[in-house]
């Protein structure tokens, strides 16, 4: 077993600071003090994880609980390397809590990076004001739970939404479209082995062969992962899954 899936990293629960020392006392306060004290209960003597969501994690001894508070001493501290690929998942804006949903599995899957994408079919419309603002805001929150939840070292980056032209633009390794249709399976795809992989995923109604000929013209890969077709919210954690194991990610 490595030390990177090893029991006493992946077992405890994970707080977030503002940056882990190598040595010394580090306070949980505010919302990820009233989580430890008052939600998880944690007690002196338990050994709990910090981290920055930049790549640093510590494992800290509680030394002493208060109210919304909770005092650590790090014990030991590990820094992680960003991926030598990196996944950015091209998330169609999704209506209800299947918006959440979708990049909540995706960080639990591994993901790198969620781009929300304008996609023309898509029902939810974020607009450029207060309640774009908002949903991206909602967006970032969910992916941080979720990066603590499954005790990841980064939290996934969230950029405020593009369109069809921005990601055609975007200067990517390698564009997987998903699409139920395509000839090629994501089995048997040419995958780099380092740099950027951008996996677009589509709105409930599809992408639309405008979209898809401005984004294979652009030199986009269409990609099929099996005979049934999965919703939106799902289909870029399954899609994760199968990149985890046909790279080096999960190794």
């Amino acid at each position: 077993m490595t030390p990177a899936v090893s029991e006493a990293w992946s077992r405890p629960a994970l707080f977030w600071v503002d940056a882990v020392p190598e040595v010394g006392a580090v306070v949980l306060e505010g919302a990820e003090g009233r989580h430890a004290a008052d939600v998880r209960r944690v007690r002196p003597g338990e050994v709990v994880l910090i981290g920055d969501g930049a790549g640093t994690r510590a494992r800290a001894r509680v030394t002493d609980v208060g109210r919304s508070t909770v005092t650590t001493t790090v014990l030991e501290r590990r820094s992680e390397d960003e991926p030598r690929l990196r996944i950015t998942l091209a998330q169609a804006l999704v209506k209800g809590d299947r918006a959440e949903l979708a990049v909540e599995l995706a960080t639990e899957a591994g993901v790198d990076a969620i781009l929300p994408w304008r996609a023309e079919r898509c029902v939810a419309r974020w607009d450029d004001g207060v309640r774009g603002e908002k949903a991206l805001a909602r967006w970032r929150t969910t992916v941080r739970e979720a990066a603590k939840q499954a005790r990841r070292a980064r939290v996934p980056d969230v950029a405020p939404p593009a369109t069809t032209r921005d990601l055609a633009a975007r200067d990517a390794d390698a564009v997987l479209v998903l699409e139920a249709t395509a000839d090629t399976s994501l089995a048997e795809v040419t995958l780099p082995d380092r740099g950027e992989l951008v996996l677009v995923v589509g709105p409930e109604g599809g992408v639309t062969d405008d979209e898809r000929a401005l984004l294979v013209g652009a030199g986009a890969c269409e990609v099929r992962m099996g005979p049934g077709v999965l919703r939106t919210s799902t289909a870029a954690a399954v899609a994760l899954g199968a990149l985890g194991a046909r790279t080096g990610r999960w190794r």
